[in-house]
């Protein structure tokens, strides 16, 4: 693999944001019933989450339609989601490309027991930081979405190197920002985030913990 910027969700519906006002709503102990990813932050409260996650296909089409051309996905390729949350993109993304075989590992129990139905035996709930059953290159294509960057520094940079080791290609996103403005908003915005950093620090921790994949940032 040779490691590429790249802006793969450029056809993700962006919602606007008030960073600020989020932030005055949001405590240490939001965060912490935030960080357990169990019912109250998918179907809970907003103020702990998603103030609740339900499918909608216009989310993802544009964005797995992307992943399919980079990757020239095609039936029989083996392609996991990595924080796959309730499988609604991995759906689309079957649906995109007949006859892929995808997987989706999540931490969240919640998540995986009230998946997509129609994905539901390609889910499993596990932990990012628990990837040894799986072989050297296993998939085609691994994605994670705004999912190390939940993890601490250390715990992130072992599982960056992990999700570089099962694939052939990989993708990932984190939060991050460019300027001072973007650090205040996306310190306003985080509610799970243990590891956030610059644009270009990120670009050095990647590289110093050895990821070669494909990579882009979530900014608020």
């Amino acid at each position: 693999m040779c490691s590429m910027e790249i802006n793969l969700l450029e056809k993700y519906p962006r919602t606007k944001r008030d960073p600020s006002k989020r932030a005055q709503a949001k405590t240490e102990e939001h965060r912490e019933v935030a960080r357990l990813f169990e019912e109250d932050f998918f179907d809970g409260d907003r103020s702990v989450g998603y103030g609740g996650y339900s499918y909608r296909a216009d989310f993802w089409s544009g964005v797995v339609q992307t992943f399919a051309e980079q990757y020239n996905l095609k039936a029989g390729d083996k392609v996991l989601d990595a924080g796959c949350a309730k499988g609604y993109m991995l759906y689309d993304l079957t649906q995109e490309v007949p006859g892929i075989e995808a997987h989706g590992i999540d931490v969240s129990n919640w998540a995986i027991e009230n998946c997509h139905p129609e994905v539901r035996d390609c889910l499993s709930v596990r932990d990012v930081r628990n990837l040894d059953v799986f072989d050297d290159d296993e998939f085609d294509l691994v994605i994670s979405i705004n999912t190390v960057h939940n993890l601490v520094k250390e715990e992130c940079a072992a599982c960056v190197r992990e999700l570089d080791r099962i694939s052939k290609n990989c993708f990932l996103t984190v939060d991050s920002w460019v300027n001072e403005e973007g650090e205040n908003s996306m310190r306003d915005w985080n509610l799970t985030a243990q590891t956030m950093m610059s644009v270009g620090d990120w670009k050095v921790f990647l590289a110093e913990a050895g990821y070669a994949g494909d990579y882009y940032w979530f900014f608020p």
